[in-house]
């Protein structure tokens, strides 16, 4: 091989390289719903996350957001809240959904872990909604949040 068709086979590899590490994240098994709405935390019904280590969920009926927040399939998300930041994950159990094609909806309790009541795993909302004990290898969906004006939560789509 030249010199030239070495150069030209390098560069011809950059756009597949490029299209491989900008599609989707390979754990990231919950297909992409529409998700954007804002917490007031100081509406009596969010103000417990005003607090570290604390969750609550979020579903359609929730101040009438209607599918914005209901997360995929309609089960709902789950906002917590971290010593620094705010997370959001949806409750729709990744490792039902990747090995049996099933539409679990998560629990919450009150450590900071959220689990599935079909498959067992539990999962470490402090760590990125990762499985800490069960079958479960995916971690929850998450969704992109910021902290605004000392007061707002924003949860959108990454």
């Amino acid at each position: 091989m030249t010199f030239f068709k070495r150069v030209f086979f390098f560069l011809s590899l950059i756009p597949a390289v490029a299209a491989v590490s900008c599609s989707r994240d390979e754990n990231d098994v919950i297909p992409d719903v529409y998700v954007e709405f804002t917490i007031d935390l100081l509406d009596p019904e969010f103000v417990s996350l005003l607090a570290i280590d604390v969750s609550d969920t979020i579903d359609a009926t929730t101040n009438n957001w209607g599918s914005r927040s209901a997360g995929y399939d309609g089960n709902g998300i789950i906002i917590y809240s971290g010593a620094e930041e705010y997370y959001a994950f949806d409750r729709t159990c990744p490792y039902d959904f990747a090995v049996n094609g099933l539409s679990i909806k998560i629990k919450t309790d009150l450590s900071g872990v959220a689990f599935c009541p079909q498959c067992g795993t539990r999962y470490a909302l402090s760590v990125y909604g990762t499985p800490v004990s069960g079958p479960g290898k995916y971690p929850l969906k998450n969704y992109s949040t910021s902290f605004e004006e000392e007061r707002y939560v924003r949860v959108w789509n990454k």
